[in-house]
């Protein structure tokens, strides 16, 4: 077989799927409902882009920032249908890795897996970071007092040595998952209805200081500005693909996957969309103020009452936001490593199950102790943005996933049909190839190092340790 043969070779979709919750010593616990499931990737996506986004986005696009949440929300929405697709037919821990390998060939596959560890651990650590900042902010408002710039900064920032705050709430999150699946998704759930209900909160108490002259002119920078938000705002949805890495601990996988992803993005659009509405209906959209994104929920809901309390509740949110991000994303991460570790790609130990626990301990507490160096001692600056390009190159490649799988074997029983195919597929990789052409050139050279060193470790280690290769041979 030639090289470009084995490079291109697909791992078979019955193969994936007998082989799930499989792992070296033990097998995972398929306890996850569908509730558990959805709010997994709400945890994962609705975190501190809607708390500082806004800010950033209403003076781009005025109220019509609204309609900008929806237009980012269509199309997530594509790739969120290919998403629920391959989900429901092959409903594997290792998410569009997985997904690749079954349509699109095992370097490929290692590319989506090499982009989903960009988008996973990374942004996990970049989210982290700021878990200090945001700690600050409530502590000031309840207590009148913070911690040491020194210890809730990252080297790099001003005064920061070493950012504690950012490594605890790694170690906290890390600790729920070594505990068990189930349990981590019952402390997700909590997490989230804490926050949606802290964001319910901020949008009661601005309707009360609706005036529908905010809203005029509603687009004053018209289509132009509409769609500039909407790219800056779309970011906001990436996590929706959380549920997908947890194929192999759901109960019933084909038919609450896809249920999962959908519901997540429906619930996600309605609070942005909502928050939105409240936020430009309390405040007119020219006194929102770039530079005070980090508290541009807690400014209007503070304004809005004539006191500070709201505010707090606000940044008490942020604060528990965070926390969800950052334990469903290193689940989704150690899930997906441990799916490339099962084909051979990267080393045996992260495919490792305890048997008691029936998680993947030495899998997660590597995973942890990178992201803990990452958050408290890295400055991550362009690599952190980076991940927005990795994210919608695992995007675009389901997309394509979902149109070959369709073609090739089309007897395989689907939990979930794309509508309007292939229409949506094709427009899902339309979509994101348009997002990403926009982003700075910077970005780019970022991510084309980064793959430059995914291929490295591919030809070093994954080629030679591939069970499909070590099969041929």
């Amino acid at each position: 077989m030639t090289l470009a043969r084995r490079l291109l070779r697909t791992k078979p979709t019955e193969r994936i799927v007998a082989e799930g919750g499989h792992g070296e010593g033990g097998e995972l616990r398929r306890t996850m409902s569908l509730w558990q499931l959805t709010l997994f990737s709400v945890g994962a996506t609705l975190g501190t882009g809607i708390f500082v986004i806004l800010g950033q986005a209403v003076p781009k696009a005025g109220p019509a920032v609204v309609m900008a949440f929806v237009l980012a929300a269509v199309t997530a929405l594509f790739s969120a249908l290919s998403y629920a697709e391959l989900a429901g037919t092959i409903p594997v821990s290792g998410s569009s890795y997985s997904y690749a390998y079954a349509t699109l060939g095992e370097l490929v596959a290692w590319i989506c897996g090499w982009c989903l560890m960009l988008e996973y651990a990374v942004s996990v650590a970049a989210v982290a970071v700021g878990w200090g900042e945001y700690l600050n902010s409530f502590l000031r408002a309840l207590f009148g007092f913070t911690l040491p710039e020194a210890i809730t900064r990252s080297p790099g920032q001003d005064g920061g040595v070493v950012n504690v705050t950012a490594i605890v709430i790694v170690l906290l999150a890390t600790w729920l998952l070594l505990y068990g699946a189930s349990e981590s998704a019952r402390a997700n759930a909590f997490f989230v209805l804490i926050k949606i209900a802290v964001l319910l909160f901020f949008c009661v108490v601005t309707f009360t200081a609706f005036r529908s002259g905010n809203l005029a002119p509603f687009a004053p920078m018209g289509v132009a500005g509409i769609t500039a938000a909407a790219s800056q705002v779309f970011f906001s949805y990436i996590g929706f693909d959380a549920a997908s890495t947890a194929g192999e601990e759901a109960r019933n996988p084909k038919r609450d996957l896809p249920l999962a992803i959908i519901l997540s993005l429906a619930i996600v659009t309605a609070v942005y969309v909502l928050v939105a509405l409240a936020a430009v209906g309390a405040m007119p959209w020219t006194e929102f103020d770039p530079g005070r994104t980090e508290a541009s929920l807690s400014y209007i809901a503070d304004l809005a009452v004539g006191a500070t309390w709201p505010g707090l509740i606000v940044s008490f949110g942020a604060v528990v936001a965070i926390a969800s991000v950052v334990l469903t994303v290193i689940y989704g991460q150690t899930r997906i490593l441990f799916a490339m570790s099962r084909d051979g790609l990267i080393p045996r130990v992260f495919q490792r199950v305890n048997p008691r626990r029936q998680v993947p301990i030495a899998n997660t507490l590597i995973v942890a102790a990178f992201i803990s160096v990452l958050a408290g001692l890295v400055p991550l600056g362009q690599l952190a943005e980076a991940t927005s390009i990795g994210t919608l190159f695992a995007f675009a490649i389901v997309n394509v996933g979902v149109l070959v799988l369709r073609y090739r074997s089309p007897e395989l029983p689907r939990g979930f049909r794309t509508p309007l195919f292939p229409v949506t597929p094709v427009l899902g990789a339309i979509m994101c190839v348009v997002v990403m052409a926009g982003l700075a050139g910077v970005t780019w050279l970022a991510f084309g190092l980064w793959m430059l060193a995914g291929l490295i470790c591919y030809f070093l280690y994954g080629y030679g340790h591939s069970r499909l290769n070590a099969e041929v041979r």
